[in-house]
């Protein structure tokens, strides 16, 4: 990030949100902008270096945009009771962490694009107050909540996207130079 928070891709609407915009468009501008992070971290690399695992526990890019994928779609969508595609992975197994051998990067990011357009249109719909409950807690949460809770997921996974990054060919950053 630059030293005032302004890139290249940044649009007059995106900065009017997210500095002028009120507490749901700032809170949605600010997700958008790491989502956009999450996705420049796979620009320009062949399917072997997106998913190659750079630390001993397996992490790879691909593996963290399927994790970031499903955690949009358990928060956002499943959390209010709206319909989630039907995964080929099982979550609660770790399964959302790895990228199969069969799953492209093509196929990945289409699946985190879907759950990023089913995760707006829930914020599109819903006050910040509304109230859902994800599956797995023994509580409730707000919409509010839940966006304060995804930025600071998907901005921690964004770092490890960073590290992970630098580690393969040297690039580093949440966007495009220029």
């Amino acid at each position: 990030m630059t030293g005032d928070g302004d890139t290249a891709a940044d649009t007059a609407a995106d900065t009017a949100a997210l500095f002028h915009g009120d507490e749901k468009a700032t809170l949605h501008a600010s997700l958008d902008r790491v989502r956009d992070a999450v996705l420049w971290k796979l620009d320009g690399l062949d399917e072997e270096q997106a998913r190659r695992p750079m630390t001993p526990s397996g992490t790879s890019l691909l593996g963290l945009v399927k994790h970031l994928a499903s955690v949009e779609y358990g928060y956002f969508v499943e959390s209010y009771g709206r319909e989630v595609e039907p995964l080929w992975f099982d979550a609660y197994q770790d399964e959302d962490m790895r990228a199969a051998p069969d799953e492209t990067t093509e196929r990945i990011v289409a699946f985190y694009g879907r759950a990023r357009a089913a995760a707006d249109r829930t914020i599109a719909e819903l006050p910040l107050d509304a109230v859902g409950r994800p599956p797995w807690r023994k509580h409730s949460v707000s919409l509010r909540w839940v966006l304060v809770h995804l930025i600071e997921e998907t901005a921690r996974h964004a770092g490890h996207m960073d590290i992970v990054r630098e580690l393969i060919d040297g690039a580093a950053g949440d966007h495009r130079p220029g």
